[in-house]
């Protein structure tokens, strides 16, 4: 089994691709031991030490080091843990553990939306699935939209986009520009 591996625009981010689906629907952020409780092969990546966070999107898993960790010597361990687990047909969640996986559009963060708004969001929304994230996912990470209220428009930043020293470029140039083009009721965009 080959495992190819993509560098990402974060540093501390490699996506490693094992050449089949890893996802079949939407995403999964684990930023923690605690939460990778519920994916062995999460668990596992978490257990080498240097591993800050794991994301599993459709075709890949992103894997993010600590900071002054090096790729040189976490890289061999990571890909032995990937190779395995696939190679073995294991499951990517326990059982009755997959509760929280993120689905695209999920909106989850308390914005209370105005319903006359509904003709605004379903066009950010509709940009954000068609323009952003296959983008977003190239490079390793997610993001997910969170809410809109006021011109303000509400998005969570997963995998190698969350903490990338350019996501924050990324977001305000490139994804403000994007959405202010296409929808000028848009004033502001803000990771949350």
């Amino acid at each position: 089994m080959l495992i190819e591996t993509e560098s990402t625009p974060n540093p501390a981010t490699l996506k490693f691709l094992p050449g089949r689906p890893v996802m079949e629907t939407g995403t999964r952020d684990f930023a923690s031991p605690e939460e990778a409780e519920a994916s062995p092969l999460a668990q596992a990546l978490f257990t080498l030490g240097d591993v800050s966070g794991v994301f599993f999107g459709r075709d890949f898993v992103s894997v993010t080091i600590a900071p002054g960790a090096e790729w040189s010597m976490a890289k061999p361990d990571v890909l032995g843990i990937i190779m395995d687990h696939f190679l073995g047909d294991m499951p990517l969640f326990n059982p009755a553990s997959a509760a929280g996986i993120s689905v695209p559009g999920e909106a989850e963060g308390g914005f209370a939306e105005d319903p006359a708004d509904a003709d605004i969001i379903d066009q950010i929304k509709e940009l954000i699935e068609t323009r952003v994230r296959p983008a977003v996912a190239n490079d390793g990470g997610d993001i997910v939209y969170r809410g809109f209220d006021k011109g303000n428009v509400y998005l969570k930043m997963q995998g190698a986009c969350a903490g990338c020293p350019s996501s924050t470029a990324t977001l305000k140039n490139g994804i403000e520009s994007l959405l202010k083009h296409y929808v000028p009721e848009v004033t502001a965009v803000h990771a949350v």
